[in-house]
C-alpha cells in the first residue's frame, strides 16, 4: 500500500485465544501433574507459559528456569512439545468449523474466523460470542483455558479476546490507545519508541504515516497501521480436511482377537487406498472399537513412517490383549482356555459390533528411497512391528529414542523423544541454541540449522562421553594434598592438583589421575543469565572414573565412565 492510499477496511473478526495453551495441552495429555499444580513450559531456555498457580508464585513468561524456580521451588519445568500442542488444538479448530466460516490458525492457542456470515445467522456478534463460548466450554480441556473477542481485524480482535470483549466497528483505535507499544510484538521497535518518548499506541498512532515509513521502514508502517486499528491483512485460513475415516459394522458381533485383526487389516487397506488416491499417507491413526453394550475402546497410534495395514492389524491384536489383561485375563493362567482371549468372554458376554479407523494426521506421501548401504526394508518393518507391539501395550508415547540435539555437557547433548514423533527438529530445540562463541568460527548455517549437534559448542566436553549420566548430580568434595578444596579461577587455572575425592557418608577415594579442566562460560553477555561451569575427569583408586562439574563453588558428580 503506497503512502497516502486509502487502507482497506478491516474485516470483522472473532478470535479464540488461549495464551497458556502449552500448559493446557500438557495437562490435557496427562503428562502434567494437574491443572492446579505449578507448571511452566520451557522453550529455548526461557519460560513461555505457566499455570495460574505458578503465576501466583511469581513465575513470569521470559524468565530462565532457575529464576522461575527461585520464585516457586515446587515448580515443574517441562520442555515444550509443539507437536502435541498442534494435535490437541486440532479439536478446537474442528469445533469452530461448525459455525460455517473458514478458520485460521497461525499458532496453537490462537484461532480466528470472519464474523460476517455467522453473526447474521446467530443474530449479532454478541450472540455469536456466546455461542462460541458455549462450544469451547464443551471441549474436554481442563480449566478456564479460552477467551473470545471480536474486533476490526485480527490484531484488535486478539487484544479484545485477552479481555473477553467486543469492540464495536470503527472503535479499534480508541480501544488500543491506552496499551503500551510492546503489544505490537516488535521488541526492538518498542525499545526505540520508548526512548523517543512514544509509550502508548495512541502516541504512536498520532505520528505521521510518511514520517514513520521514512524512519522505520515498511515493517514500522505495518505496526503503525496496527496501532491505528487498521489491520488490513486477510486471515490465512486453513483448508478443511477431507474425512478419510473408514468404519465397518459387524453383525453378528466379532468375538475373537484373530477375527478383529482380520477386520482391522481390511479396513486399513481401504484407508490406505483412499489416502493413496489423494497422494497422502497417515502418520497418526485413531482406532475405535464399539462393544455391543455401548462401551468404546479407543487408542491413538503414531508412526514415524506411514501406518501400514499389516502394522495396524498387529497393533490391534496386541492392544486387544492388553485390554483383556486390564480386565483380569492372564495369558499365563493354565486354567483358562484360548476362549479367555476372546472378546466374547468379557464380563457381560459382549462382542465388537463396530470398528472405525480415523486418520488424525496425514502428510504428503513422498515415498521412501533407501540409501545403497542402508538397512533393508524388511528390517525396518520388523522394527515397526516390534514398536507397535510395545506401544499397543503401553501407549503411543511410552517408547522413546535418543536424539542428538547439541550442547556442552553430556546430559545436554541427547534428548529422549517419543518414537512416534515424525521430526525431532520440529519439537525439540537445542538446549543452548543461542550461545555465542568467544571467537569467530566459520559455520555452515544450513547444516547447523538442520543438525544442532553439528553446531559449534565452545567448551564442549571431548569424547568419550560418560556411560552413565546422573539424574541428580551428587555433591562431592575435591581436595588437594593439603586437605584444601580444589578451586578453579576465572582463567580456568586450578588452585592445586586434586588428590582426594570425597562424598558425604562415603570412604574418601584417592585420585590417581585427572584430565581437564574444561571451562564453559555461557550467556556471558547477559547480566543475570550468565552461567559458568568447569568440568574435570578423574580416575580414583577404586577403579572408577567420574566426570565432575564445578558450579557456584560446588563440585558434583555429573557422570561415570565404564
Amino acid at each position: 500500500m503506497g503512502v497516502g492510499s486509502r487502507p482497506r477496511v478491516p474485516d470483522r473478526t472473532l478470535v479464540v485465544l488461549c495464551s497458556d495453551w502449552p500448559v493446557t495441552a500438557l495437562v490435557a495429555s496427562k503428562r502434567g501433574d494437574g491443572p492446579g499444580d505449578p507448571i511452566a513450559i520451557l522453550d529455548n531456555d526461557r519460560i513461555i507459559a505457566a499455570s495460574l498457580s505458578a503465576k501466583t508464585e511469581g513465575v513470569r513468561v521470559g524468565q530462565r528456569p532457575r529464576e522461575a524456580q527461585s520464585c516457586c521451588p515446587k515448580l515443574a519445568v517441562v520442555r515444550r512439545d509443539v507437536g502435541a500442542e498442534v494435535r490437541l488444538f486440532e479439536s478446537v479448530l474442528r469445533a469452530l468449523e461448525v459455525f460455517g466460516a473458514d478458520v485460521a490458525m497461525n499458532a496453537p492457542g490462537w484461532a480466528a474466523f470472519a464474523t460476517r456470515g455467522p453473526a447474521r445467522y446467530f443474530g449479532g456478534e454478541a450472540r455469536l460470542m456466546a455461542e462460541v463460548d458455549t462450544v469451547c466450554a464443551q471441549l474436554s480441556f481442563p480449566g478456564d483455558w479460552w477467551r473470545v473477542g471480536v474486533g476490526d481485524g485480527a490484531f484488535v480482535a486478539t487484544q479484545a479476546a485477552r479481555r473477553g470483549e467486543l469492540v464495536a466497528p470503527g472503535e479499534g483505535a480508541a480501544f488500543l490507545a491506552p496499551f503500551g507499544v510492546e503489544i505490537l510484538g516488535r521488541p526492538e521497535l518498542a525499545d526505540v519508541l520508548r526512548r523517543l518518548g512514544v509509550a502508548t499506541l495512541a502516541d504512536f498512532a498520532a505520528l505521521g504515516e510518511s514520517e514513520v515509513l521514512a524512519r522505520f521502514g515498511s515493517d514500522g508502517g505495518r505496526a503503525h497501521r496496527l496501532a491505528r486499528g487498521l489491520d488490513d491483512a486477510p486471515l490465512r485460513v486453513r483448508s478443511r480436511r477431507e474425512d478419510f475415516s473408514v468404519e465397518q459394522l459387524l453383525d453378528p458381533a466379532a468375538e475373537g482377537v484373530e477375527a478383529m485383526s482380520f477386520v482391522a487389516k481390511g479396513l486399513a487397506e481401504q484407508l490406505a487406498a483412499r489416502l493413496a488416491a489423494q497422494g497422502l499417507a497417515c502418520t497418526r491413526l485413531k482406532v475405535v472399537l464399539t462393544l455391543t453394550g455401548g462401551e468404546q475402546l479407543t487408542r491413538i497410534w503414531s508412526s514415524e513412517l506411514a501406518v501400514q495395514p499389516a502394522v495396524v492389524a498387529e497393533r490391534l491384536r496386541w492392544q486387544l490383549e492388553a485390554w483383556l489383561l486390564e480386565r483380569g485375563r492372564s495369558p499365563g493362567d493354565p486354567g483358562r482356555s484360548q476362549r479367555a482371549w476372546e472378546i466374547g468372554e468379557i464380563d457381560r458376554g459382549e462382542g465388537v459390533d463396530r470398528v472405525a479407523l480415523i486418520p488424525e494426521e496425514v502428510i504428503p506421501d513422498d515415498g521412501r528411497q533407501p540409501d545403497l548401504w542402508s538397512r533393508s526394508r524388511a528390517g525396518d518393518d520388523r522394527l515397526a512391528r516390534s514398536v507397535a507391539r510395545v506401544q499397543g501395550m503401553l501407549g503411543a508415547t511410552a517408547v522413546v529414542r535418543p536424539v542428538p540435539t547439541g550442547g556442552r555437557g553430556p546430559g545436554e547433548q541427547i534428548q529422549l523423544l517419543s518414537f512416534s514423533d515424525v521430526d525431532p527438529l520440529l519439537s525439540l530445540a537445542p538446549t543452548r541454541s543461542r550461545t555465542r562463541p568467544r571467537r569467530r568460527v566459520r559455520v555452515n548455517r544450513s547444516t547447523a540449522a538442520s543438525d544442532p549437534a553439528a553446531a559449534p559448542w565452545p567448551g564442549r566436553l571431548p569424547a568419550p562421553s560418560p556411560a552413565v549420566i546422573a539424574a541428580v548430580a551428587l555433591p562431592v568434595r575435591l581436595l588437594d594434598a593439603a586437605g584444601q578444596d580444589v578451586t578453579v579461577d576465572g582463567r580456568g587455572a586450578m588452585s592445586a592438583f586434586p588428590t582426594v575425592l570425597m562424598a558425604a557418608g562415603e570412604t574418601p577415594n584417592t585420585v590417581l589421575s585427572f584430565a581437564g579442566p574444561w571451562p564453559a562460560d555461557e550467556h556471558w553477555w547477559e547480566e543475570n543469565g550468565r552461567r559458568r561451569r568447569v568440568r574435570l575427569q578423574v580416575l580414583v583408586a577404586a577403579g572408577n572414573a567420574y566426570l565432575l562439574v564445578l558450579e557456584r563453588g560446588q563440585w558434583c558428580i555429573e557422570g561415570a565412565y565404564d
